[in-house]
């Protein structure tokens, strides 16, 4: 095994600190098939470079999307954000977790520890579609929360709104 820094990594198993990575071709095939609910993608949409960014969570099966935002993308911030919001979905709809490669990610670990061993699953290098769902899902959010605009000064609620559209228009 080798330690790195950072999520960006090629081999079949890294470290960071302490904790191992989990690749995309272990995941369950339920959560792969789309068979069950509690399988989630997840993401940061930037704002204005340097600024607050979202972070955005969707089950897999019925498309369903978290959001909240975080002032800086930095791992602690990231990691925190999505562990409240899915600790909120409870225990039976929180199986795995598949987000990209970024640094933002890389204190992992704390999700499968502070939710019961939710597992987390990377990707591979240069395969956002293995994450399609949640590429999808920021795609429509950036017809609330366009690219470059500053989101630092928009209250949980507006961002609770656009989840709230985007889980209820047709996909």
């Amino acid at each position: 095994m080798t330690t790195i820094s950072c999520a960006c990594f090629g081999g079949a198993l890294a470290v960071i600190g302490s904790s191992a990575y989990n690749k995309i071709h272990e995941r369950p095939s339920a959560a792969n098939e789309r068979l069950e609910i509690g399988n989630w993608e997840a993401d940061t949409v930037a704002g204005k470079t340097g600024r607050a960014r979202i972070v955005t969570l969707v089950d897999r099966r019925s498309r369903f999307s978290l959001l909240g935002k975080v002032e800086k993308k930095i791992s602690k911030n990231v990691v925190d954000c999505m562990i409240n919001l899915l600790r909120n979905v409870g225990e039976d709809k929180c199986k795995t977790v598949t987000p990209d490669r970024g640094k933002e990610f890389s204190q992992h670990s704390r999700i499968t520890l502070e939710l019961n061993g939710t597992k987390v699953y990377f990707p591979d290098p240069h395969a956002p579609w293995q994450r399609g769902t949640n590429e999808n899902t920021n795609g429509l959010l950036r017809e609330y929360s366009p690219k470059g605009e500053d989101i630092s000064g928009i209250f949980d609620s507006q961002i609770q709104e656009w989840a709230n559209k985007l889980n209820t228009r047709p996909r």
